[in-house]
């Protein structure tokens, strides 16, 4: 498309001037939500409550924020593979590969369903619960560096804004 056939509202200035690319608002959030992300992750793999072999993997960047979805959506009496799909906003096959993955780790295993006999929960394992344990305090940590770095009242601002936002 040349530039004679772009709409008025698309003039060569303003394509050139590419800064609205790198800062708008869902970019930031992507960034934000990696870093924090990251930094939960590695508060993790330093956790003395975590079992070795996670704290390896996670140290060594196996465990990705992917695998965090299982922690964040996952009821603590168990879910079913659908309803944890839904909730992290994956296909179903997508997330049963990362419950394959957990499941190989020891976090979760897949168990009968008291309600439906046709169906199957995953669950946390003690490993699993241990990991939840674990995560909780590395959000916690993280959170607390976040409103360190850019202080109470706009961590507090951040936060009400990004609540009503989402709901």
């Amino acid at each position: 498309m040349s530039e004679n056939t772009l709409p008025s509202a698309l003039s060569s200035a303003s394509l050139h001037d590419e800064r609205w690319r790198q800062t708008h608002l869902g970019r930031l959030l992507g960034h934000a939500m990696r870093r924090f992300d990251e930094r939960v992750l590695h508060l993790m793999a330093g956790n003395e409550g975590v079992p070795l072999a996670l704290a390896n993997l996670a140290s060594r960047d196996q465990v990705s924020a992917a695998h965090v979805h299982i922690t964040r959506h996952l009821a603590l009496e168990g879910s079913r593979l659908t309803d944890l799909a839904r909730a992290a906003g994956m296909s179903k096959q997508a997330m049963g590969d990362l419950v394959d993955q957990c499941a190989a780790w020891g976090l979760v295993q897949r168990e009968a369903d008291p309600l439906d006999a046709r169906a199957r929960r995953v669950v946390f394992t003690p490993v699993g619960l241990a990991w939840l344990q674990a995560f909780k305090e590395a959000v916690a940590q993280a959170e607390a560096e976040f409103r360190e770095a850019v202080g109470k009242d706009v961590a507090t601002v951040v936060a009400l804004g990004l609540e009503a936002y989402v709901n």
